[in-house]
């Protein structure tokens, strides 16, 4: 079964449409891009085109540009729409930038943790910069862990992590 017949059972099912007030059909619409800000460090921008990110959808530009403004900022949208790219494009520049510069990310689960962590290193990698990117759980060897908090440019880590480390 594909999603359109998934989508035609379940508006046939009795069971299905007692739970569903109304039905609204949106087609299909083009992205809303914008390009690159031009505040952005080259090398990062050469990095996202390289990984086949040629420009920012609308809501990344705003939120990015809120970043670097200082503002703090709530991304709030589907999944794979983006969100990810809202913080790591403003921390990459800012590293870039100033190479003293660091970050702590935080994920409620060691999955979500291990899935952003891949993304960012690809990028660093792409990047080809001396980025320092490690995770910080209950899996790091305590002896490594004062040189993760001193060395690491990007610290992934979750809330109990925090709180315990």
């Amino acid at each position: 079964m594909d999603l359109a017949q998934l989508i035609e059972h379940m508006r046939r099912s009795p069971m299905f449409q007692q739970r569903i007030t109304a039905w609204h059909d949106m087609p299909a619409r083009p992205a809303r891009t914008a390009p690159f800000p031009q505040w952005v460090n080259p090398h990062l921008v050469n990095a996202l085109r390289a990984r086949g990110i040629h420009e920012l959808y609308t809501h990344q530009r705003e939120a990015v540009d809120a970043v670097h403004g200082g503002e703090h900022v709530v991304v709030v949208t589907p999944t794979a729409s983006g969100k990810t790219l809202c913080y790591n494009l403003p921390v990459l520049n800012a590293i870039l930038e100033d190479p003293n510069a660091r970050a702590l990310y935080l994920f409620p689960t060691k999955a979500l943790a291990q899935d952003q962590l891949a993304n960012l290193y690809a990028l660093t990698i792409e990047l080809n910069r001396d980025i320092k990117t490690y995770t910080y759980d209950g899996d790091t060897p305590p002896s490594a862990r004062k040189a993760i908090r001193t060395a690491g440019h990007i610290v992934v880590s979750n809330p109990d992590m925090l709180h315990t480390g």
